[in-house]
């Protein structure tokens, strides 16, 4: 998805006690785990997001460590994340945007994304990110604060499967939702960058 410019009338404040905060080194394979919802699974995939955080994260290490956030709790405990990351040295991008599933529903994901799409200067306009169609709570929150989907056919070393997406969508979201997404073709420069970078980072 990609966003020209932020909706600034969906913005919303966190829910009272919870708080962002930059994650610790400490915290890195806590982290590592967000994406997935059981712990047995996140264990199966720590190597993944090992090999992940080393090839994209690695060589800027104390950047990620600045940019990377934690949304808490009013006891303290990590409950979402996600952070706004220059992709391929200059590509404004979403990062794993997650807030646990036992938390959802309460305004957390809207909150921390207001916060972030906040730290956006204009000029780093347009925004990226990366999502699946079976994220479809994400997507609506997504379009709220102004991103549309890509409809260019491959985006660096993905096939943008828009047409089964689209499906998926129609089949699962409220009608007025569905019909409220837009497309949009992504610029040429940045499809060029994603096209010859070795892999995604985002």
């Amino acid at each position: 998805m990609l966003c020209w410019r932020l909706n600034a009338n969906a913005l919303r404040p966190l829910p009272d006690g919870y708080t962002m905060r930059a994650i610790r080194p400490d915290e890195l394979t806590l982290w590592k785990g967000f994406p997935f919802d059981e712990e047995a699974t996140a264990a199966r995939h720590l190597d993944e997001m090992t090999h992940y955080f080393e090839r994209v994260y690695a060589d800027r290490r104390a950047l990620f460590f600045q940019r990377c956030q934690f949304v808490c709790d009013p006891n303290g405990l990590p409950v979402g994340t996600g952070f706004i990351w220059p992709a391929y040295g200059n590509v404004t991008t979403l990062h794993w945007i997650k807030v646990k599933r036992s938390y959802e529903g309460r305004g957390i994901g809207r909150g921390m994304l207001s916060s972030l799409m906040r730290r956006v200067a204009a000029d780093d306009y347009p925004v990226y990110l990366h999502t699946h169609p079976q994220s479809t709570r994400a997507i609506k929150l997504y379009r709220d604060l102004g991103f549309q989907l890509i409809s260019d056919p491959v985006v660096g070393h993905r096939t943008n499967d828009l047409t089964e997406g689209l499906a998926y969508l129609k089949a699962h979201m409220p009608p007025a939702v569905y019909t409220s997404l837009t497309l949009t073709q992504a610029p040429p420069a940045f499809l060029d960058t994603v096209a010859r970078h070795p892999f995604d980072e985002f």
